[in-house]
């Protein structure tokens, strides 16, 4: 039985062993970032560039799983790098001979950019434009006259420029499609259904966490397969039904997986897994599946929650990638691979495309960009923070940590949980990072005799990291960091290096600024998670309320599946408040309403979901939301503002007044049944701390 929320504990060497197994796809994300990195290395030290080892580590940042996503990401933080260092020239025109005001010049581009980072879209890479904007900055204050400081800034351009251009050429040559990657994610998902109906306790676990996925990478994937013309427009319209499909199909095999009298006997789970793997193959191949007959035998023998998982199991097989316009129009016949592929365009049988959801409206900066408080605050820890490092470096005339002032950007994190929690993971990766490196500069530096040499040693580094970084993200800090120090380490210069103390001190370096980190982000303005996860709670009530009123089928089930996303990654929040210090964390009875509430909404999403497909708009969906959360105050999603439900009666009469229809019945006593388990359970723990707490 999967923990609780809340209830993830820290991963043990088990659990270590399994976050660090393949998956589709990790191999080659990994042996791309590695080459991408060895390239870099080849091309600073043939210009003799400096700072190599921030120009490989920036390639963790600037590339994707996809290729044309990686493409835009890479091209914008070009522009932006080259608009900040004309914003730099424009500065140290006036700034480059006073040291006071060069300083207050960092310190205030500082603030400014860390707060369009924490208040705006350019989440993902505004930390790097500041320690860029920083780093060049104090690296000019060290040249003699104006003449150096302008190939200075060229220097800072190309420590930039080289490695997006490498990566945009890597990416363009062997990095895979956006189609590519969306059918190998559908596959995987199929794959994932077929093995739980045969061996349901065996991937029960593994189905909830799929489940949590959500749909939204999948449908990024789409568009962008437009974009590349590795799917043509006519292709959407049936793709997106098979992700509609494929959650249809999850949701039923879990509910085969959790509930005991909905397992289906081998003559029925046996062939609907025959045909999920042969769809899986033809998604692999670049196709999807047009014309589906599952034959199976006869439901009546079946116990009723079988029945209706077996009913939609077949209707979402058989219909898998036909539009809802045209379901009426599935053909018999044996799966089929669609003779569209990327190849070959021209031979798949036509559909109408439905036309996808209307994007949401915004803008560049976030709804609460200029209200919330906490960007000013999130921008001014990190300034001072690095501000620290940068004075401390430069007082006690140590250069050698100034990897302590580049580190503040790097890991600085909005609460207070991630920053505790990933300070444990970078401290670790630094060591690791500074083990491996130093083992190098040791024991294969010294037998090094070309550029090919220090290739090879940079690609194995960089593939190592980045099989840590790009896997689970409950270790991905830690890839980054090793990535970092090894890279500091190795990369010294034009030639391989022999430094031990340049390694000694950078390491040192960055070991500083994770711990300045830390006592600024738990000691001023801690920030808890407990706010964000107020907000969630009362946008996820909100998603499912919605979803009952939404008739058009696909949109339902992409609201469906952004709600069970949006589950999973409160139950992670509330995972991560473990980690907070005792005078951030809320009161134990706080943690556990919100836990309870997940709970219930959690064992809710199956049958809502199945019954939302039958019934849209069934009122019984509503009074289970209003049961899960009726005694737990909760902020408006949209102004914050508490609220408290009214109380709910229990729906016990609910059954017999749908008796005349078996199906709604059956998930009607379903949601029941799990909503009094988990409040029974929450009595008995209620009354087990009663008895612990009771005066002798």
């Amino acid at each position: 039985m999967a923990q609780p929320a809340g209830d993830l504990a820290r991963p043990g060497p088990a659990d270590i062993l399994k976050l660090l197994a393949p998956y589709p796809g990790r191999a080659a994300m990994a042996s791309r970032i590695a080459l991408i990195c060895a390239l870099t290395a080849f091309v600073t030290s043939a210009y003799g560039t400096p700072e190599a080892a921030i120009s490989a580590y920036v390639v963790f940042f600037l590339n994707r799983p996809d290729r044309v996503l990686s493409v835009m990401l890479s091209s914008a933080l070009l522009v932006l790098v080259t608009v900040m260092i004309g914003l730099v020239t424009v500065v140290a025109m006036f700034a480059l001979d006073d040291p006071m005001w060069r300083v207050a010049c960092i310190t205030g581009l500082s603030f400014g950019l860390l707060f369009v980072t924490s208040a705006s879209k350019l989440r993902p890479v505004g930390a790097i434009l500041a320690m860029i904007v920083g780093f060049a900055l104090d690296e000019l204050g060290s040249v003699p006259f104006g003449e150096v400081a302008t190939r200075a800034l060229l220097y800072v351009w190309l420590m930039v420029a080289i490695p997006v251009g490498i990566s945009i050429g890597v990416s363009l040559l062997i990095a895979p499609s956006p189609r590519k990657l969306a059918g190998r994610a559908l596959a995987k998902r199929l794959r994932l259904a077929a093995q739980s109906l045969v061996e349901p306790e065996a991937s029960a676990d593994e189905l909830s966490a799929c489940l949590r996925e959500g749909d939204a990478e999948i449908g990024t994937w789409l568009k962008l397969s437009v974009v590349d013309g590795s799917s043509v427009r006519d292709d959407v319209g049936p793709l997106r039904q098979a992700v509609s499909s494929t959650l249809r199909i999850l949701v039923a095999a879990d509910l085969a997986a959790r509930e005991a009298s909905g397992r289906l006997p081998a003559s029925f789970a046996a062939p609907i897994a025959e045909t999920l793997e042969n769809m899986a193959r033809i998604l692999e191949a670049g196709g999807y599946p047009v014309d589906i007959e599952l034959k199976l035998p006869s439901v009546n023998e079946l116990t009723p929650l079988a029945r209706l998982v077996v009913e939609d199991l077949h209707d979402a097989i058989t219909r898998f990638a036909v539009v809802e316009a045209q379901a009426d129009v599935a053909g018999a016949g044996k799966v089929e691979a669609a003779a569209r592929t990327e190849a070959h365009p021209q031979a798949q049988v036509k559909a109408e495309p439905t036309p996808p959801p209307a994007a949401k409206g915004g803008g560049f900066f976030l709804p609460d960009a200029f209200t919330n408080p906490e960007h000013v605050r999130y921008a001014l820890k990190t300034t001072v923070a690095a501000m620290f490092c940068y004075l401390l470096y430069s007082q006690i005339n140590w250069p050698g940590i100034h990897t302590c002032f580049i580190t503040v950007y790097m890991v600085s994190l909005g609460t207070t949980a991630e920053t505790v929690e990933k300070m444990t993971l970078r401290i670790a990766g630094c060591l690791v990072g500074a083990l491996l490196g130093i083992a190098a500069i040791v024991f294969v530096t010294p037998v090094l005799t070309s550029v090919a040499g220090l290739m090879t040693l940079v690609l194995v580094g960089a593939w190592l990291s980045a099989w840590i970084a790009f896997g689970s993200p409950r270790m991905a800090y830690a890839g980054f960091q090793i990535a970092l120090v090894f890279f500091m380490c190795v990369l010294q210069g034009a030639a391989p290096g022999y430094d031990l103390t340049l390694a000694r001190d950078r390491t040192i370096g960055i070991l500083i600024g994770n711990v300045v980190v830390y006592l600024v982000f738990t000691r001023v303005w801690p920030v808890s998670v407990a706010a964000r996860i107020d907000i969630g709670l009362a946008a996820l009530r909100q998603q499912w309320e919605r979803l009952t009123a939404l008739p058009d089928a696909v949109t339902r089930r992409a609201q469906a599946a952004s709600a069970m996303a949006k589950c999973g990654a409160l139950e992670q929040d509330i995972a991560l408040m473990h980690y907070e210090p005792s005078w951030v964390r809320p009161e134990a009875q706080w943690i556990a309403e919100r836990r309870s509430a997940l709970a219930k909404l959690d064992a809710l999403e199956g049958p809502m979901f199945l019954l939302a497909e039958r019934r849209p708009g069934d009122a019984a969906i509503e009074g289970w939301i209003k049961r899960a959360m009726d005694e737990l105050p909760m902020p408006s999603a949209e102004t914050g503002a508490k609220v408290t439900p009214l109380p709910v009666a229990r729906n016990a009469a609910l059954p017999e007044a749908a008796a005349h229809d078996d199906t709604r019945t059956v998930l009607l006593r379903l949601g029941d049944a799990r909503l009094t388990q988990l409040e029974h359970a929450a009595s008995d723990d209620a009354a087990k701390g009663l008895a612990t707490h009771a005066p002798a």
